[in-house]
């Protein structure tokens, strides 16, 4: 099964995987899924591990993210009409939420997930019996399914710094105050509304933003992109409560309505930062969106056709292992990195933030170089 969803078949499902395995129907490949006994959590723990002890670092980042796919019917475990950013807009589908591996030097892999399953779906028990999934699966939002995949990274004492995610889970508190509790720092993406306590009091993100002076702005890198280095200008906010900051994004050129747009997020720092390392976690939460284009084009993470809660489980984590594998093969045969020339004797380091993040996050690749 493995060995197919590596190979360049072009669809990935049940039937080509067992052409390609040379069998006659696809019963083999379906019972794997649907009936074989497995532990798929075992899987995914054993992919954890191949992750670390390959593309593992202390300074790591962590992101959640979520991705859709597309279905018909109604009998997929958890589908439902829901927005889904795989389509960018409302339509008929599955969503699934995961946990990213990135490290500093570019490598990246998912290493955990889980099946949202809507209200409607552990509202109605008899429906989520028919799909496989049992009684004691409750209803859970994203920021949670986000937080137990980050407790089971805990636990198995993942190397990582930093977590990061968008806003559905930067303006979640439950997550926040989680991540507080372990000390965990984050670069969360939030809302223009936020409402950030500063010293004269609680203002909205976006009324901060525009106290900004131009002077306090920094063009820094937070990442590559497939055409270079993805630059913005950036600004930092101190906030109430030590170590908790408001980071702005500014884009450097104007959009349709003739505005330079904002993205911010909500900073926490309990061991201190400087603005060149909150950018470039916040640069990091594109190694998850490049895991799901690699994934889903490179080992079907997007192209099974099960219905039940287990099959998908399975499916879904075997892909995660072809894709860890391919990860891990692109790091073993990238280059050594060429140490950065040193700096020049007048060179003034009392502002280390101005150098940008080039030896932290610059070297993320684009998905079509794995």
């Amino acid at each position: 099964y493995v060995l197919g969803l590596l190979s360049h078949t072009e669809r990935k499902n049940g039937w080509t995987l067992a052409e390609f395995a040379g069998d006659v129907s696809p019963d083999g490949m379906q019972r794997l899924l649907n009936f074989c006994a497995w532990d798929a959590g075992a899987v995914r723990d054993a992919v954890r591990r191949y992750v670390v002890k390959n593309l593992g670092d202390p300074s790591a980042v962590l992101a959640a993210d979520e991705t859709g796919f597309l279905k018909k019917g109604s009998k997929s475990a958890g589908v439902a009409r829901q927005y889904t950013g795989t389509a960018g807009r409302v339509e008929n589908a599955q969503v699934g939420v995961f946990l990213a591996y990135a490290g500093p030097d570019g490598s990246r892999a998912l290493i955990d997930r889980e099946l949202y399953l809507p209200e409607k779906w552990t509202a109605d028990r008899d429906r989520c019996r028919a799909a496989g999934i049992g009684d004691e699966v409750a209803f859970a939002t994203k920021p949670a399914l986000a937080r137990d995949m980050l407790e089971r990274a805990v636990k198995a004492g993942v190397p990582f710094a930093w977590f990061t995610a968008d806003e559905v889970y930067g303006q979640n508190p439950g997550l926040r105050d989680w991540l507080e509790d372990h000390e965990i720092g984050y670069v969360m993406a939030v809302p223009c509304s936020e409402l950030i306590t500063v010293a004269a009091g609680r203002k909205r993100a976006d009324a901060l933003a525009a106290l900004v002076p131009g002077q306090a702005w920094q063009r820094l890198s937070c990442a590559d992109g497939s055409k270079g280095p993805r630059l913005y200008d950036w600004a930092l906010v101190d906030a109430a409560g030590s170590g908790h900051f408001l980071l702005v994004r500014r884009s450097l050129h104007l959009n349709g309505k003739g505005e330079k747009e904002l993205a911010y997020f909500w900073c926490c720092a309990p061991r201190g930062a400087a603005l060149a390392e909150l950018v470039s976690v916040a640069g990091a939460r594109w190694a998850v969106e490049d895991c799901f284009a690699e994934a889903k084009n490179e080992t079907g993470l997007d192209h099974y056709q099960v219905r039940l809660y287990q099959a998908w489980y399975r499916h879904i984590t075997l892909s995660m292992l072809a894709h860890a594998f391919l990860a891990v093969s692109a790091h073993a045969l990238r280059p050594a990195p060429v140490p950065p020339d040193p700096p020049p004797a007048s060179a003034d380091d009392s502002q280390p933030a101005q150098k940008g993040t080039r030896s932290l996050w610059t070297n993320i690749q684009p998905a079509q170089d794995i």
